[in-house]
C-alpha cells in the first residue's frame, strides 16, 4: 500500500505544478458558474491537485488559483442572474433543475441574505443556484463579493491545506510506519465524510430557512402522523 500511494502521489506530482494549478482553478471556476457545478466535481479536481503540491510556495498558488477561480465562476453566474436570469431560469436545463430548488434559493437569499451567500458555497445546489438568484435579485455586485470572497478563501484553505499538508508528509511516514499507506488513505476517507456530513448538517440547519411560510417543520409533520 505505501507504495501505491507513493506511486499516486509522484504521478501527480509529475505533472507540470502550473499546469496543474491551472486545471484547479478552471475547475472550481465551472464548478462555481451557471448550473455547471451540478455536473463538474470541482473540488475533487482541487483535493487531487493539492495532493501533488510540493512546498508551501505550490500550495499557496494553488490556494490563491483556487480562490480566483471561484470568484471568476460565481460572477459569470451573478451577472448571467443580472441579465439573462428569468430565460436561464425558463430553459429546459432550468426547468431540470426544477422550480423547488430555485425557490428554496430565493427564500434562503430572502431570509438570511449575505450569510446565505456565505453559507451556499458550501450546500449542494444551493453553491451554483445563489449567484444566479443574488443577480436576478437586483443585490449590489460588491455587497455579493464581500460575503462570497470570505467563502471561497475558507473553502480553499480546508481542501488545499488539509489535502496538501496529509501529501506532504507522507513520504517521511511511509519511511517510519510500515502501514503508513492505510493511514494515508484511511486519512483522504475520512476528510471526505467528514465534509460530506458537514455539509449534510449545515444542509439540516439552514434548511429552516428555505421552507414555504406555510410548510409544516419536520417535526410538525411526524406529530401529524
Amino acid at each position: 500500500m505505501n507504495d501505491i500511494v507513493l506511486w499516486v502521489i509522484e504521478a501527480v506530482q509529475a505533472v507540470d505544478p502550473v499546469l496543474r494549478t491551472v486545471l484547479a482553478g478552471i475547475a472550481i471556476m465551472l464548478e462555481t458558474s451557471i448550473l455547471i457545478g451540478l455536473v463538474v466535481p470541482g473540488d475533487t479536481v482541487v483535493l487531487v491537485a493539492a495532493i501533488g503540491v510540493d512546498g508551501w510556495v505550490e500550495g499557496i498558488a494553488l490556494g490563491a488559483t483556487v480562490v480566483v477561480g471561484a470568484l471568476i465562476g460565481e460572477s459569470i453566474g451573478f451577472w448571467l442572474g443580472t441579465w439573462a436570469g428569468p430565460y436561464i431560469r425558463a430553459s429546459w436545463l432550468g426547468r431540470r433543475i426544477g422550480e423547488e430548488h430555485w425557490e428554496r434559493s430565493e427564500r434562503y437569499l430572502r431570509r438570511r441574505g449575505g450569510v446565505a451567500i456565505f453559507l451556499s458555497r458550501f450546500l449542494p445546489v444551493l453553491h451554483s443556484l445563489v449567484p444566479l438568484t443574488v443577480g436576478m435579485s437586483g443585490y449590489a455586485y460588491r455587497r455579493f463579493i464581500a460575503w462570497t470572497l470570505p467563502a471561497c478563501v475558507l473553502w480553499a484553505g480546508l481542501y488545499v491545506g488539509i489535502a496538501a499538508t496529509a501529501a506532504g508528509s507522507y513520504p517521511e511516514l511511509s519511511q517510519r510506519v510500515h502501514y503508513a499507506g492505510y493511514l494515508f488513505v484511511g486519512l483522504i476517507v475520512v476528510l471526505l465524510l467528514v465534509l460530506l456530513v458537514g455539509k449534510k448538517l449545515l444542509a439540516r440547519r439552514e434548511e429552516r430557512h428555505m421552507r414555504r411560510a406555510a410548510e409544516p417543520k419536520e417535526g410538525e409533520r411526524r406529530r401529524d402522523r
